[in-house]
């Protein structure tokens, strides 16, 4: 058996089988997936069965409600995912070789990392490599990192949560990077030159999701205050979605120091006069272990760790 699966994953399979496989577990419908490809529906069925013929296992189980990927199924998606993306890499490398252009980095952003320090970097970066093409994901590292484990990342910059440490990944710290809470300049907070705990545990909120260190901190903070934390609450790790409930809904927000002030110098919001101790995680950056980044991606991560050392309000780690 195993002989038959070193044949089929290194001379059976191409990549039309991959595609066709990584189609099917995002629309895990046929007739959707026959539309993506511009095939029709019983050419992705035969497609199909010759693959699971292949393997000798089904890898999807069919009902008339759609497709489901089967336990072996998930398996060879995952391996799908993962050639498909060091193919479109390789590809778009040497594409962009023969035009002269100067290469392409893929990476994920957290919301602490996106506003100012990213977009800093990205300007060093642009200066020393206008030609390059960079593909900015944001998201949480719930998201991020099973992104980087198939390759469809080359990094990810955000804070370096203790929880999602682990023997593939290679971490390095940058900087700290302090927290603190912000509102619209027409909130009724905004004027204040002195809020409380009891003021702000009766405002609507929008924070990061509860898996974050910080979101610990904060409601540790409440607590400390002999205080509840706040029930009128919205989870995001996205950017616009905290811009949009503090400007649109009267949230107030928790984001980076940096960040507020940042908003808060284009007149954007108003950073409250509320002290914030936490010990944090520091920001930087994570790869897989043992990658080789290409000459683009390091020079991004060098225009990011450029800005770190000189990170405004903030300590080196």
């Amino acid at each position: 058996m195993t002989t038959t699966i070193d044949r089929v994953l290194r001379s059976n399979l191409k990549l039309k089988h991959l595609q066709l496989l990584i189609a099917l577990d995002q629309f895990r419908h046929l007739g959707r997936t026959a539309e993506f490809l511009s095939v029709s529906q019983p050419a992705v069925s035969k497609t199909l069965g010759e693959i699971e013929r292949m393997f000798e296992a089904a890898l999807f189980s069919r009902s008339t409600k759609g497709t489901e990927p089967t336990a072996t199924g998930e398996t060879v998606i995952r391996f799908a995912r993962h050639v498909i993306a060091e193919y479109e890499k390789t590809r778009d490398a040497l594409q962009m070789a023969q035009d002269g252009a100067a290469g392409r980095v893929s990476m994920g952003a957290m919301v602490v990392a996106t506003p100012v320090l990213l977009v800093q970097a990205m300007a060093r970066f642009k200066q020393a490599m206008p030609a390059a093409t960079v593909l900015v994901e944001e998201g949480d590292l719930t998201r991020l990192l099973p992104r980087l484990r198939m390759g469809e990342l080359d990094l990810i910059v955000g804070r370096l949560e203790p929880g999602y440490a682990a023997p593939d990944l290679h971490t390095e710290a940058l900087c700290q990077e302090a927290m603190c809470l912000v509102c619209a300049p027409q909130h009724p907070l905004a004027t204040l030159k002195r809020v409380s705990w009891a003021q702000l545990q009766r405002q609507r909120w929008v924070m990061p999701p509860p898996w974050a260190a910080s979101r610990t901190k904060l409601h540790q903070l409440f607590y400390k205050n002999r205080l509840h934390p706040p029930t009128d609450c919205v989870d995001s790790a996205s950017f616009l979605v905290t811009l949009s409930h503090v400007l649109d809904l009267g949230a107030v927000g928790f984001v980076a120091r940096n960040v507020g002030l940042n908003l808060q110098a284009r007149g954007l919001v108003r950073v409250l006069p509320v002290a914030l101790p936490m010990d944090l995680p520091p920001l930087g950056l994570i790869r897989r272990a043992n990658q080789v980044l290409t000459p683009t991606a390091l020079r991004l991560t060098a225009a990011i760790r450029e800005v770190a050392a000189v990170w405004p309000l903030s300590e080196k780690a």
